[in-house]
C-alpha cells in the first residue's frame, strides 16, 4: 500500500500472493485489490478486471468496495454492462452508509453511457440513500434529466445547494459546469468545467483514469463553447 510506482505495489503484491503460509481470505482479498490498482493504473484493464472480480468472489466483508473495483475496470476495458452488473450487485451487498454511493455510481456510468431512464432510476436511488452527498445527487439527477429532455422544477436551488456544499467541489464542479452550460450560462460554464479539467488531469492515476469518460464530455463542452 506504500509502493511509490504500480510497478512496486505489483511487485509486493505478487510476493504477498506467493507465500507459502496460509493467507485468510481478507488478506488475499486485499492483496489481489493492490494487484488489481496496479494493473488499472499501467491501464491493463481486462487484467485488473479479472483480479478484481477474484477478489470480489471471496465474499469479504468489503466485497461491495471489490465489486466497485471491478466495475471501474470494465467500465476502462469498454465494458458497459458488465459494470452496471457489478454496481447493481454491489448496491445489494453494501451496508446503508456506502449505498448512495453505488447508486450514484451506478447513475453515472449510465449517464455517459446515454442510458437516461435507467440512469436517473439509479440517480433517484442515490438521492433517497444520500446524507451529505445529497446536493451531489440531487444536481447529478437533474443533468440527466435535462439530457433526457425533461424539464427540472427548482433547477435554481438544487445548483445553489450544490455550490454551497463541500462536495460541489471536485466532481460537483463538472456537474455545476454542465448545470451552466445547459441554462446557457457560457462563463460560469467555462469556470466550472476549466476548473474540474484542471483539477482531474492532476490527480493521482487511477483517479484520473476513472474519470476519462467525464473529462472526454467537459473537454467536448468547453471545445463547443470556444467555437462559439
Amino acid at each position: 500500500m506504500c509502493a511509490k510506482t504500480p510497478t512496486g505495489r505489483a511487485r509486493n503484491a505478487q510476493r504477498g500472493l506467493a507465500t507459502k503460509a496460509p493467507l485468510d481470505r481478507t488478506t488475499n482479498a486485499m492483496l489481489l485489490r493492490q494487484l488489481y490498482l496496479a494493473r488499472f493504473e499501467e491501464r491493463r484493464f481486462d487484467e485488473a478486471l479479472a483480479l478484481a472480480e477474484d477478489a470480489a468472489s471471496l465474499g469479504i466483508d468489503l466485497t461491495d468496495i471489490l465489486l466497485q473495483d471491478a466495475a471501474r475496470a470494465a467500465v476502462a476495458a469498454g465494458k458497459v454492462s458488465r459494470a452496471v452488473t457489478h454496481l447493481r450487485a454491489a448496491s445489494r451487498r453494501s451496508p446503508p452508509e456506502r449505498r448512495a454511493f453505488h447508486f450514484w455510481t451506478l447513475g453515472s456510468v449510465l449517464f455517459l453511457a446515454q442510458r437516461y431512464d435507467e440512469s436517473i432510476a439509479a440517480l433517484e436511488r442515490a438521492a433517497r440513500w444520500g446524507t451529505t452527498d445529497k446536493p451531489l445527487y440531487r444536481a447529478h439527477l437533474a443533468l440527466v434529466r435535462i439530457a433526457a429532455g425533461t424539464r427540472v422544477l427548482g433547477l435554481q436551488s438544487i445548483v445553489d445547494e450544490l455550490a454551497a456544499a463541500p462536495c460541489g467541489q471536485g466532481y460537483g464542479r463538472f456537474l455545476l459546469g454542465h448545470l451552466a452550460y445547459a441554462g446557457r450560462n457560457w462563463a460560469a460554464a467555462r469556470r466550472y468545467l476549466t476548473a474540474f479539467v484542471t483539477r482531474t488531469a492532476a490527480s493521482r492515476p487511477a483517479m484520473a483514469i476513472a474519470l476519462e469518460g467525464e473529462l472526454a464530455m467537459a473537454t467536448a463542452t468547453l471545445a463547443k463553447m470556444a467555437e462559439n
